[in-house]
C-alpha cells in the first residue's frame, strides 16, 4: 500500500485549485492512469470511479480564489498546503509514496509537504511524477474530476465560462463582458491574476474613450 498526491487547477484565472490523495495498492489500479491532461473526459471520469473502488483512501482539498488571491501567500505555498492537506487524509504512521513536486527544488518541496503532516511517512517529491508513478497518476485524475465538476458549477451559476484558462478566448471573453456589465469581476475570477488586471485595465480605457 502506497500514496500519491497530485493538483489540478493551478494556473487557470477562474475558480479554485484542488489537490488530491490517493491510499491504494498500486497493482489494483486500472490500466491507463497518468497525467489526467492528456486523457479524454469521459475516460478520465470512468477512470476516477474505478480508482475509488479500489483505493483504501481517497482525499481532496480544495484552495478557493479567496485564499489564492490572499497578499499574504502564494502558489508556491498554497500548493504545499494543499497536498498536506489531501495527504492528511490518507496518511498512516509508515506509509511510503511521492507527490508531484509544484516547486523548482522538488526535495524542499517534499520536505514542506511532508511537515504539514501529522504521520511518520517515507515521502518522496519527484517532477512529472503524474507520469512516472501511476498513484500520483491516479490522484491527478481525481484532483482534475474535482476541478472540472467546480467548473461544471461555474458555469450552471454564470454560463459560458470556458476552461477558466487564461489562453481561453471563452474565459477572456467571460471576464471582458461581466466586467462590462456589472463594472467589477466577477468573485470566481483570481482578481490577483493579470489577466484580471488587463481585462480591468482595457474596461477602463473604454469608459475613457466615451468621454
Amino acid at each position: 500500500m502506497r500514496f500519491g498526491v497530485d493538483e489540478a487547477g493551478k494556473g487557470p484565472v477562474l475558480g479554485s485549485m484542488f489537490a488530491a490523495a490517493v491510499r491504494a495498492d498500486p497493482t489494483d489500479l486500472p490500466d491507463g492512469v497518468g497525467d489526467s491532461k492528456g486523457i479524454p473526459a469521459q475516460r478520465r471520469a470512468d477512470l476516477e470511479e474505478a480508482i475509488r473502488d479500489v483505493a483504501a483512501a481517497v482525499a481532496v482539498a480544495e484552495v478557493p480564489v479567496a485564499r489564492i488571491d490572499d497578499p499574504e501567500t502564494d502558489m508556491n505555498a498554497l500548493t504545499v498546503a494543499a497536498h498536506g492537506r489531501a495527504l492528511a487524509g490518507v496518511a498512516r504512521d509508515g506509509l511510503a509514496g511521492t507527490v508531484d513536486a509544484g516547486d523548482t527544488d522538488a526535495d524542499r518541496f517534499g520536505r514542506r509537504v511532508a511537515d504539514r503532516v501529522d504521520a511518520d511517512l517515507a515521502l518522496d517529491a519527484a517532477h512529472g511524477a503524474d507520469e512516472s508513478d501511476p498513484l500520483v497518476g491516479a490522484a491527478s485524475i481525481v484532483a482534475k474530476e474535482a476541478r472540472e465538476a467546480h467548473v461544471k458549477a461555474l458555469r450552471e451559476e454564470f454560463g459560458a465560462v470556458g476552461s477558466g484558462y487564461p489562453s481561453d478566448p471563452t474565459t477572456r471573453e467571460f471576464l471582458a463582458d461581466y466586467v462590462d456589465a456589472n463594472g467589477d469581476l466577477p468573485p470566481c475570477a483570481r482578481s490577483s491574476w493579470s489577466t484580471c488586471e488587463d481585462v480591468l485595465a482595457a474596461a477602463e480605457q473604454a469608459t475613457l474613450g466615451e468621454f
